[in-house]
């Protein structure tokens, strides 16, 4: 993410009179969307564009092209970054304003003023994603930029005809399957109503109460803080939408306590940053790209939350596993102050009919923006409810300001994302990864799988996790389904895998976050993290070769039998890491536990049902060793 501090430029005189127009102008755009989240009276047409604006305003207000204060060029350069902001708005409008009946722009081309207002949007675009995102991002949006144009320069393999810029406008601007494709369009609704009920939950306190009741459940047994962070993450990195900021924002209470009990630094962090990193995948709120996975899968937002149940409680059965494991071995206990669970529930109780209300109308199949709104407005009648928890005017305009801002790098990513997927529909590109996955692979399911999980990586080393996941669904998820695999399945296959770059070294931005907090070495901490997370690389296995995902033609049977091997699976694999289950292995049993997940991927029902036997043996197996150990040290 980008590091301008707005507190420090703050401090020029002109900043102040800017910082009331980011607030003013932020406000309004929240008001605005819940206006349009509840009344969907403006088409995608119209809502994109205007919001897309409003975002680039925003961007280039609160990250100054100058970030020096004692700079001779601040001034300037913060001239030039109002100059670009009513470029934009007249950009907007002129985009707003233009005849989409019409086929004049078809014979004739662009007016001039519509083209370089598109010309303009474009770069600006990438621009306000460098300022709020980072350069990683917004070269990669120029690379995709420069192939479209002179694609034709290239060697053949991966060549295209080249296209003038004209056309490239008139397709990524003025039609909705580029700029203002279903990136942007799902987080100018969905996303941005989620996530400005995110910022109600910080703003009103329901935040605090779910870490005090993770504490209050959690924090009395072995290693009670580190599952108590597991839980408070798993819940809070849903709603927040950003692995990232839940590290940082759950990290600085979960941490301290975590260090204090015994964990080391690494590990603290590579626990905080597991368990935010899992919010991203955690029903029945999960991150940006399943509300984007939904569209484009043309499937009810309720069905993703229903078939990812399962696979997020292996993932953080695996993580809180690991947790334990940790604790055993370093002889850790639960914490001294036991938190008084009933009187934080009495104090809280009323928190939990907003976020009811939100489950029971996402499983309904509402619109999941009309949802998020609903969601909101619900969470500040919920404060009012009793006088301990009343909140003011300043603070309802707060969250709805706070909303606003931190939804700035996800749409500016998303249009950046939008641009990429153009570029993609536009040359062919996407199909020319397919085939060359398919060649690679050779119709070899495994390694295909496993080019996917690579290009993930590299890709989450420098893009958001939403922008990871929509270039390779657009590009990965064909080559996918030509071996066979439903739609669905490898769309969420493609979700999981994309969220690994959090947590996976050399670039893993959570696990570097966290370890900022827990004062650790950020590549260890990594290290770390990416073993407490690796059920992010056997979960998407499982999907694939077995019956994890209730869909299609799995029967219940089946998916039964598919859950407990996975179960099996994941533990097995923690045991053999940590050579720990109820206490040190034999070198016998860490091989048992360790041949159980080679077992669990065949695809053959008789195969899984020995692997679950074999791991109940085991299991079984350690717990003598721990009976007659405690035996001879009585």
């Amino acid at each position: 993410m980008a590091t301008h501090n707005a507190d420090i430029v703050a401090q020029h005189p002109l900043e102040r009179p800017v910082m009331w127009l980011l607030f003013t102008i932020a406000t309004a755009l929240s008001i605005f969307q819940l206006w349009q989240g509840v009344s969907a009276d403006m088409s995608a047409t119209y809502f994109r564009p205007i919001h897309l604006s409003w975002i680039l305003v925003l961007v280039f207000l609160k990250y100054p092209s100058i970030k020096s204060i004692d700079s001779p060029l601040y001034i300037p350069g913060r001239i030039v970054d109002f100059g670009l902001s009513v470029f934009c708005i007249w950009a907007g409008w002129l985009v707003v304003d233009f005849d989409y009946t019409g086929i004049d722009h078809l014979l004739n081309g662009l007016h001039q003023f519509d083209y370089w207002a598109g010309v303009g949007l474009l770069f600006l675009t990438i621009e306000a994603t460098r300022r709020s995102v980072g350069w990683e991002m917004a070269i990669i949006g120029l690379i995709f930029m420069l192939y479209v144009l002179f694609g034709n320069l290239l060697p053949d393999a991966i060549a295209n005809r080249g296209f003038s810029m004209e056309r490239i406008v008139r397709f990524q601007v003025f039609t909705s399957e580029g700029l203002y494709g279903a990136p942007l369009g799902i987080a100018a609704t969905a996303v941005f109503m989620f996530v400005l009920f995110g910022a109600f939950l910080e703003a009103t306190g329901v935040g605090k109460f779910l870490i005090d009741i993770s504490y209050a459940a959690a924090g009395k047994y072995r290693g009670g803080p580190a599952k108590a962070c597991v839980l408070a993450s798993a819940g809070m990195g849903s709603i927040s939408g950003s692995a990232i900021a839940n590290a940082v924002a759950v990290g600085a209470l979960t941490i301290p306590m975590m260090k204090k009990l015994g964990y080391k630094p690494e590990q603290a962090a590579g626990i905080e940053a597991s368990a935010s990193t899992g919010g991203q995948i955690m029903p029945p709120i999960m991150g940006a790209g399943a509300f984007i996975m939904a569209d484009l899968t043309n499937t009810p937002y309720r069905d993703i939350v229903l078939i990812s149940i399962v696979p997020a409680i292996l993932y953080f059965v695996s993580v809180m596993l690991y947790v334990h494991l940790m604790a055993c071995k370093l002889g850790l206990k639960g914490i001294d102050e036991k938190p008084n669970l009933k009187q934080i529930f009495a104090d809280g109780f009323h928190f939990l009919l907003p976020l009811g209300l939100v489950i029971g109308l996402l499983m309904l199949n509402y619109s999941p923006t009309l949802v998020g709104a609903i969601g909101s407005g619900a969470m500040i009648l919920a404060c009012m409810l009793r006088p301990h928890s009343r909140i003011g005017v300043r603070d309802i305009l707060n969250g709805l300001k706070c909303g606003a801002l931190m939804m700035l790098p996800i749409s500016a990513a998303c249009a950046t994302a939008g641009i990429i997927v153009g570029v993609i529909g536009q040359t062919g590109l996407g199909l020319q990864f397919t085939e060359f996955v398919l060649s690679l692979a050779d119709g070899q399911l495994w390694l295909a799988l496993a080019l996917v999980a690579c290009a993930a990586l590299i890709l989450g080393m420098g893009l958001p996790v939403t922008a990871a996941y929509i270039i390779l669904a657009v590009m990965a998820a064909p080559a996918l389904e030509e071996l066979g695999i439903a739609l669905l399945a490898g769309h969420m296959a493609i979700f999981w895998l994309s969220q690994t770059s959090n947590v996976t070294p050399p670039v893993a931005l959570a696990a570097f976050a966290a370890a900022g907090v827990a004062n650790a070495h950020p590549q260890k901490s990594a290290v770390e993290a990416l073993k407490l997370s690796n059920a992010f690389f056997l979960v998407p296995l499982l999907m694939v070769y077995s019956d994890l995902l209730f869909i299609g033609d799995v029967t219940m049977t089946g998916f039964i039998i598919a859950s407990l091997t996975s179960l099996a699976m994941v533990c097995s694999l923690a045991f053999a890491i940590e050579n720990y289950a109820f206490t040190y292995l034999t070198v016998a049993q860490r091989l048992l536990f360790a041949a159980v997940v080679p077992l669990v991927l065949y695809e053959d029902t008789t195969t899984s049902v020995i692997a679950f036997a074999l791991w109940l043996v085991g299991m079984a197996w350690n717990r003598q060793t721990e009976k007659r150990e405690m035996v001879r040290t009585a």
